[in-house]
This record gives C-alpha cells, sequence and structure tokens, in this order.
C-alpha cells in the first residue's frame, strides 16, 4: 500500500512540476493537486496547515514534506521511497 500524495500547487508553478517529476519517478501513482491559484480558500487552507505561503508544499501520507527543495533533499537522503511506500 502507498501513502497517499496531496501538493498544494499553481497553474505556472515551475517547482510543483518538478515536484510531480519526481513524484511519480519515484514510484507516486498518484497525485491529489489542489490549485490555490483557482480558489483563495484553499490557499488560506494551505497556510494554516503548513504555515507556509509558497508552493509547492507537498504531503505524503500525514506528514508534511515541505516545497521541492524539502522533497528533494528527502530524496537525496534515500527516505523518499520508503515514505512514499508507507
Amino acid at each position: 500500500m502507498s501513502n497517499r500524495v496531496l501538493m498544494y500547487s499553481t497553474a505556472v508553478c515551475p517547482y510543483c512540476q518538478r515536484a510531480e517529476a519526481l513524484l511519480k519517478a519515484r514510484g507516486a501513482a498518484e497525485i491529489e493537486k489542489i490549485r490555490i491559484d483557482a480558489d483563495p480558500a484553499r490557499r488560506d487552507e494551505m497556510v494554516n496547515r503548513t504555515g507556509r505561503r509558497t508552493v509547492p508544499q507537498i504531503f505524503i501520507g500525514e506528514t508534511h514534506v515541505g516545497g521541492f527543495d524539502d522533497l528533494a533533499a528527502l530524496d537525496r537522503d534515500g527516505k523518499l521511497v520508503p515514505l512514499l511506500a508507507g
């Protein structure tokens, strides 16, 4: 069983695209994307959940990974694939 991946993003965010590509390369079958540019209430939700205003903000299961740099660091440390696997 794999952990659910949720990503707050916008339509024109290059870091969101890079994060999605990395997640898929590491085996994430499905990524639920929440477009905060299309729904301001979801932006407020993201800020309340993460304390951050930048996208992407990524959750794997119940774990808040952070943004793309945080995701890439997790991958470099060999911790991304096990987290995705659950």
